[in-house]
């Protein structure tokens, strides 16, 4: 298992996501760094007041993936790879949006639609392009292609969206674990009954807020210790040339999604690649797919350029950090910097703010993955049987990540997303020679 993994995860699967970056960056002709006026146009695109709007549909993608991977995951990075990881996350955010681009757009280009409680939403994902855009309809191997797809991400939501995140969140709180999974789990499943559009109106309020207070923090930390930030720069950019540093960055590039206790790797900060934040921007009500799109490469640059970059400046500038890792790591740098800018009672309240914008990263990410959950399963069960089963898996799950200690799962959780991140990437570039991008 152990030799599957360091080849599956730690060379395959971000090589094949690097080649895929730099090949539809080509094709699209890197627009978004070419014109960033136009780009920045196309963002402000109007939303839209019925159904999904995008830019709804964009938080609740933000959701499933800003998680407790961006406050614990980099630390993961830095530990496993040192300060030059850092450089190596940016490298691959920047390859990743064109894919992130690429696979928005068909989502969108592929979706269905569906009526709901009288009105009609639209529905898509991976599984869907992949099934109709790979052949004619009725096509086995597309068929088969899709439904390989389909299980791959139900089980991812169960475990690196349900497991892993409350497993993390439950770590950090003060409570016994088993009363904390049954707390989370109550107001997530009543959440997520709601369907998607229930999901990304509560995202569309959660997700911004948490944003501006985790950054806002952040930035506060980073002002108050500007003058050693551009130490903190050099080191990134000088370890990011040592072999070391620059193994532990294509580590770091994925786990910066997701938090694990022990050996972490194969999960990428910003999913681009999986094929799971489709899913969320299929269902927006947006003027066209290539608008959409751009909104995507926007959750690239949210989630690893602009989160995990101050998270990362913030913990480098934390100099007792020695045997620490995770969440630990990550909540010890942000109590003391802010301790020696503020006194104790900064300190305490940086602690209780992160604390709680863990285990709200942790929700929001619960709730938008089981809509990914339910959306996979509905490829095989069309009713509301695939919601029914879903969710009373979820609640499971939820449980057992308050509990469970590291170990296997963690392992079958990152096979399981690199080999959704393989399946996805090369029908990817199947589809994107026959495809015509932008506007």
């Amino acid at each position: 298992m152990e030799n599957l993994l360091s080849v599956l995860c730690g060379i395959l699967t971000p090589a094949l996501l690097l080649l895929a970056g730099v090949w539809f960056g080509v094709r699209l002709r890197f627009f978004y760094f070419q014109h960033p006026i136009r780009f920045l146009k196309t963002l402000r695109a109007s939303v839209s007041h019925s159904g999904t709007s995008p830019l709804a549909a964009l938080t609740m993608a933000l959701a499933g993936t800003l998680g407790v991977g961006n406050i614990a995951g980099v630390a993961t990075a830095i530990v496993a790879g040192g300060p030059g990881a850092v450089l190596w996350m940016l490298v691959g955010a920047l390859a990743a949006m064109s894919v992130k681009y690429a696979e928005v757009f068909l989502a969108v280009r592929w979706r269905r639609c569906r009526t709901e409680n009288g009105k009609t939403a639209y529905f898509g994902g991976a599984m869907y392009y992949i099934r109709d855009g790979l052949g004619s309809r009725g096509s086995r191997t597309a068929i088969c292609l899709g439904g390989i797809f389909a299980l791959l991400c139900a089980a991812n939501a169960l475990l690196t969206g349900n497991i892993v995140q409350v497993h993390a969140a439950a770590s950090c709180m003060p409570i016994p674990p088993i009363l904390f999974g049954i707390l989370f789990a109550i107001p997530a499943i009543a959440a997520s009954t709601g369907g998607t559009h229930r999901v990304s109106t509560l995202t569309l309020y959660l997700i911004p807020t948490l944003s501006v207070v985790y950054i806002g923090l952040s930035l506060l930390l980073l002002a108050a210790n500007r003058e050693r930030i551009p130490s903190v720069l050099c080191r990134i950019w000088e370890e990011a040339w040592a072999l070391r540093p620059a193994a532990g960055g294509a580590l770091g590039f994925g786990v910066s999604r997701a938090v694990r206790f022990g050996i972490t790797r194969g999960i990428f900060s910003n999913e681009a690649g999986c094929g799971t934040s489709p899913t969320a921007h299929a269902a927006a009500d947006t003027p066209s797919a290539h608008h959409q799109g751009c909104l995507g490469i926007f959750e690239v640059f949210a989630d690893t350029v602009l989160l995990c970059t101050v998270t990362a400046l913030v913990i480098l500038l934390y100099v007792d950090g020695e045997g620490l890792d995770g969440i630990r790591l990550s909540l010890a740098a942000f109590t003391q910097l802010s301790g020696e800018i503020g006194g104790p009672w900064l300190a305490s309240l940086s602690d209780i703010l992160l604390r709680i914008s863990i285990v709200l990263f942790a929700f929001a990410t619960v709730v938008c993955q089981s809509c990914y959950g339910v959306e996979a399963l509905r490829y095989f069960l069309p009713g509301p049987a695939a919601k029914r089963i879903y969710l009373t898996l979820s609640a499971g799950a939820i449980l057992i990540g308050s509990v469970i200690s590291p170990g296997a799962m963690w392992q079958i959780a990152d096979l399981v997303i690199s080999l959704m991140t393989c399946l996805n990437v090369v029908c990817l570039l199947v589809l994107g020679r026959r495809e015509r991008w932008g506007e």
